[in-house]
Order: C-alpha cells, then sequence, then structure tokens
C-alpha cells in the first residue's frame, strides 16, 4: 500500500457525510480538512469524523499544501466553479454526480482538467455494481457480438424528493439542480450503458418530460418544483446503436424491467443478471452467482478492490495503483443526452448531439 492521501471534502450536507463515511473505511484515505458556508455543521462534521481542520471558506481549504485532491459534494450547479478553482489550485478533484448544472458547464470542467494535468473523477455508482463488472467482462470477450441495441431505465413508484417526503427542496428546483429524474437517478442508468458500450458518440436526440402525478399542494408550493418527473429519450448513437431511456421518480407502474445490451451474438440484462444467447440453436437464459464470482475475482485479479466502489477506485487511482476509468468523459455525455432530451421536448423535434452542444448554457451559481 503506497502513503495515505491527502483529501479536503467540501461540502458536508447528505451527500458530503455519505462521502466521509466511505473515506472512514477506506486504508490510505486521510480526509485533512472539510468546508462548509454553515460552519457550526461544518465543525459538528469534523468532530463526528474527527476531521482537524474546519473552513467556512472552500479556499482556504484549497490554500493547503497537504491536501491533494478535493471532494466536491454540493449542489448541482454548483459543481463548476468549485471544481474549476480546485483544479486551477493545483488539485485532484472528485465530483458528486452529475457532472455539473449542465453541458457547457461540464464540458469546461473537462477542458480545465486538461489544461492542469490534473485528475477529474466523477461518482458514478453504477459501474462499480457486480452487474456492470460482469456485463463488460462479456462484453469484452466478445460474447454479444456486434451491440446495437440498448435500454436505460430507472423506477421509482413514488420517490420525488422533498414533496414525495424525504430529502430537499434544492433536488426538485431547475436553479439548483437543472433537472429532475434524469439528472438525478437517469445519470446513473444512462452512464453505465454507455460505459458498457464504449462511450459512443451521442448522434441524434429524441425526448418528451412530464410532469403529470399529483403532489401534495403546499409541498409543491414550498419546493418550487419545477422539474421532470418522467424523462424519455430515444438516441442514435454512433456506429448504429440504438439507446432507448425511461426514468422515473414517480410513476402509476410497479417497476421497468431492468437495464439491457443487446447483440447479435447474445444480450444482458443488468437486474436480474442474465445472459441471453442461442448455442446449438438452442436458446439461454444464464444466471449465475455474483457473490462467489466478485470473491473469486478478488481472490485472483491483482488490484480488485480499486473497483469495488467509486471512492475506493478514486483513492486506488491518486495513490497510482490503478488507472482513472474515464469517469468525466461518461458523464459529460450522460449530460448531453439529458440535455439533448430537454432540448428536443422544448422544440418538439429530433434534434443533434452538435445543436445541443452548441445551445448549451452555463447555469452555474457564482461562488
Amino acid at each position: 500500500m503506497t502513503e495515505p492521501v491527502g483529501i479536503g471534502v467540501i461540502g458536508v450536507g447528505l451527500i458530503g457525510k455519505s462521502h466521509l463515511e466511505h473515506y472512514a473505511g477506506i486504508e490510505g484515505a486521510r480526509v485533512v480538512a472539510v468546508a462548509d458556508i454553515n460552519e457550526e455543521e461544518a465543525r459538528r462534521v469534523g468532530e463526528r469524523f474527527k476531521v482537524p481542520n474546519v473552513y467556512s471558506d472552500f479556499r482556504a481549504l484549497l490554500a493547503r499544501d497537504d491536501i491533494a485532491a478535493v471532494d466536491v459534494c454540493l449542489h448541482n450547479n454548483l459543481h463548476s466553479p468549485v471544481v474549476i478553482e480546485a483544479l486551477r489550485a493545483g488539485k485532484h478533484v472528485y465530483c458528486e454526480k452529475p457532472i455539473a448544472g449542465s453541458y457547457a458547464d461540464g464540458r469546461a470542467m473537462v477542458e480545465a482538467a486538461g489544461a492542469t494535468g490534473r485528475m477529474l473523477h466523477v461518482q458514478l455508482a453504477t459501474l462499480y455494481q457486480r452487474e456492470t463488472k460482469l456485463a463488460k467482462h462479456l462484453l469484452d470477450l466478445g460474447r454479444l457480438g456486434r451491440v446495437f441495441y440498448a435500454r436505460s431505465t430507472g423506477h421509482r413508484r413514488r420517490g420525488r424528493p422533498f414533496v414525495d417526503g424525504y430529502g430537499a427542496p434544492f433536488f426538485v428546483k431547475k436553479e439548483t439542480a437543472s433537472g429532475g429524474a434524469l439528472i438525478d437517478m437517469g445519470v446513473y442508468h444512462i452512464a453505465q450503458l454507455l460505459y458498457l458500450l464504449g462511450i459512443p458518440t451521442p448522434e441524434r436526440i429524441s425526448g418528451r418530460i412530464y410532469q403529470e402525478m399529483d403532489m401534495d399542494p403546499a409541498r409543491k408550493a414550498q419546493s418550487g418544483y419545477n422539474v421532470e418527473e418522467l424523462g424519455l429519450g430515444f438516441i442514435q448513437l454512433a456506429g448504429g446503436v440504438t439507446l432507448e431511456i425511461a426514468e422515473a421518480w414517480a410513476i402509476h407502474l410497479g417497476a421497468f424491467e431492468g437495464s439491457y445490451i443487446v447483440g447479435s451474438q447474445g444480450g444482458v440484462r443488468l437486474n436480474p443478471f442474465t445472459f441471453h444467447t442461442t448455442m446449438d440453436d438452442v436458446p439461454f437464459d444464464l444466471t449465475t452467482d455474483l457473490g462467489s464470482l466478485d470473491t473469486r475475482w478478488h481472490r485472483l485479479r491483482e488490484d480488485q478492490d480499486a473497483y469495488d466502489s467509486s471512492p475506493r477506485h478514486w483513492v486506488a487511482a491518486l495513490q497510482g495503483r490503478v488507472p482513472l476509468l474515464p469517469t468525466a468523459q461518461i458523464a459529460l455525455q450522460t449530460m448531453l443526452i439529458s440535455e439533448g432530451i430537454y432540448l428536443s421536448n422544448r422544440l418538439g423535434r429530433e434534434v443533434t448531439a452538435e445543436e445541443t452542444a452548441a445551445a448549451s448554457q452555463s447555469t452555474a451559481l457564482k461562488v
């Protein structure tokens, strides 16, 4: 194990606390400081996690020489300005999903990482799931043949933040979140499929968004709820691959079938994991014990623990144990698709990826 890495966490709300809990269980992660505009809460959280330095100004945290990397756990439209400032201060940056509130802001972040030579990592938890790793193994071996169709799904029967009884109003306002179900949940499922597909370039996007289900009027007024509860998309990707998207915060259906990828020689459904293929003219639907497989791979594959979770992967990459997965590029393409669905809905027609990128504007808030 290499030397511990000095880390600073910016934002100690619900997500920041979750990240701190992860770091507490990772050998090699040393949280040196936390920062939050709510200094009282920052001090309370600092005491809870035994973090020695607490700031109300994130710039004071960035000035520390013993911090090599920072973890940005802020609302979506605060990601871009804080991440870019951290990169320019010479820090590697781990950013909570989505990459930013808009494609334009996400692109600026990726460009800043390139210009500074620093690593930019985005939290995409689904990339480290056992189902994802097995699907990637089969795809890399060519077991699916030529891949041509995929479907990304995410389902909550009634799980809109705040108005359905949990979470903060920030999640349901464009001014802080930029979007609803697509931005909050869809990023995980769309990014998962883009990763498995090899990060193909979006070409044409068609989509619709909806906010149709009843909600508590007082909660709606209090929160300023103005984002979608259901996002639907039909995406044409480079290489002749079609991607469908259905992402629901709330819908009158018991469930969606899990995301899947289909090729000329086989298909994989991610949840529950099933490999569908034909051998000797006989169709097979194959399952496996993912727990036993994961245990075996940990015993046989070097640095397998570096792919157990996003924070573990981040620390391992900072230590130079493994190369960083291209999460920033995946998250940026995911944002382009989501923004293309919003643009298609607004214009009432199919849009190209190029016009979506050209139309994208910064939603970043001042810091």
